[in-house]
């Protein structure tokens, strides 16, 4: 019989861990609660309207055409039991299943976390799915409607002013996109509010924006974000968030638009692996990426807490790339029988981030690069590792289209879905009597 390897959660590191047991003697099942890979560095550009949805992202299914030994099901994990080998899944509209392993890899990345403060929820929403890029787009969207019809000063200002909590890679290529939208592709498109007045603040707690990046690149970074109209508080903490706004270091501030692009915390199924954990909760793994009381069970990607040369590793495509195909190296060499010397180490190709068009900043070990050329290269990058021919076409298309004509071929709010009760034919009407004279 041949051994099951289940993997949990189709992103970068799940994705690269199936692909590497692809031509390997077992049966390999992905699990995801959605059914289709999301390119997360592009995720923003769908927030703010640069590209649609299904360009960066991929059906898990199609991914899986050419790998016969894969299989895929859509569904909520609730349930891990270790000591079983059993995994507890929660179809839509289903009753929950159970599905048992040889091999387990856990690779179900993170969600955001508010801190404690759970009800800034409700105001400030986060960005990691495309429901969250679609609500986002709406709501950015929307708050210029809103300011084209304010009856006041007061009203307009607080429909164009724009508050993003967190000024990580996401918080800092979602406010710059957002400054170049209001600044190119909106301007002259309304009668009463003129986009040229959009406020744009990027608060973050910690001393600098990109804080893991070098000091000398994120105050580049700082000075773009000030010729794009961005201003950015660092050192000071969000202590409320409600509709009207946040309330910052004592200040309250009026906004219709609030955005948490702060922390992540790792799913709770981490926890039922029995594992030591690090402060955030990710798993802490030996040198294979396994645990140590159960060494067919793997926790890779951002759910996983690996220490390499004294600090931890980045949360990051790439990491999770890298430990995927490492797994899936180790679960392949145990099913044949053969040896497998090698511990993970992540070799790393730099860190990027975007700024806008015309500016990004890359930094490989000494290397530090910034400008139009490291812009250039980041678009090649991002478009090679797309997940299929035609997203990578799509985005092509449609990154020319935006630089040359300063357009975004996405700017729809859609329709709120509204219940409403069937519509019924209309009662047949009948003719009068017709009365012949005689």
């Amino acid at each position: 019989m041949h051994p099951r390897v289940v993997i949990l959660g189709g992103g970068f590191a799940g994705v690269a861990a199936a692909r590497e047991l692809k031509d390997l003697d077992a049966e390999v099942l992905l699990i995801d609660r959605r059914n289709h890979h999301i390119f997360q560095p592009l995720l923003y550009q769908v927030a703010t309207a640069v590209l649609a949805p299904a360009e960066v992202a991929a059906p898990l299914r199609q991914l899986a055409k050419h790998q016969a030994n894969l299989s895929v099901m859509m569904g909520e994990v609730d349930e891990i039991d270790v000591a079983s080998k059993l995994v507890r899944v929660a179809p839509p509209g289903l009753a929950t299943r159970t599905v048992a392993f040889d091999y387990l890899v856990v690779a179900t990345g993170v969600h955001p976390t508010y801190f404690g403060h759970d009800e800034f929820a409700k105001f400030a929403p986060s960005l990691k799915t495309l429901t969250d890029a679609e609500f986002i787009r709406a709501r950015v969207l929307g708050a210029y409607e809103l300011a084209e019809l304010a009856d006041d000063a007061e009203a307009r200002a607080r429909a164009l002013t724009f508050i993003l909590v967190g000024a990580g890679p996401t918080g800092v290529e979602l406010a710059a996109s957002i400054a170049q939208m209001a600044r190119i592709t909106l301007r002259r498109n309304f009668r009463h509010a003129d986009p040229a007045d959009t406020r744009i603040l990027l608060l973050e707690g910690a001393p600098r924006v990109l804080p893991s990046f070098s000091e000398r690149l994120t105050q580049k970074v700082e000075r773009r974000l000030g010729k794009l109209g961005v201003e950015v508080r660092t050192g000071v903490m969000v202590e409320r968030v409600d509709e009207r706004g946040v309330v910052v270091a004592g200040e309250r501030i009026e906004s219709n638009t609030v955005l948490w692009t702060a922390g992540v915390q790792v799913s709770p199924l981490i926890k039922q692996l029995g594992v030591p954990t690090d402060r955030a909760g990710r798993a802490s793994v030996g040198p294979r990426l396994n645990c140590e009381a159960n060494p067919e069970v793997f926790v890779i990607g951002d759910a996983a807490s690996v220490i390499q040369d004294g600090h931890p590793l980045p949360g990051v495509a790439q990491v999770a790339i890298q430990q995927g195909r490492f797994v899936g190296g180790v679960i392949g060499a145990h099913v044949q029988q053969r040896p497998f010397l090698r511990t993970f180490r992540y070799r790393n190709r730099g860190n990027m981030a975007v700024v806008g068009r015309n500016f990004a900043i890359l930094e490989r070990g000494r290397l530090r690069l910034s400008g139009v050329a490291t812009w250039l290269l980041w678009a090649l990058l991002h478009v090679m590792f797309l997940p299929q021919l035609q997203n990578r076409l799509r985005v092509q298309i449609q990154w020319l289209w935006s630089y040359v004509t300063g357009q975004r071929s996405s700017r729809l709010i859609p329709e709120p879905r509204v219940e409403k009760p069937p519509i019924t034919a209309f009662p047949e009407k009948r003719r009068p009597d017709v009365t012949h004279a005689k």
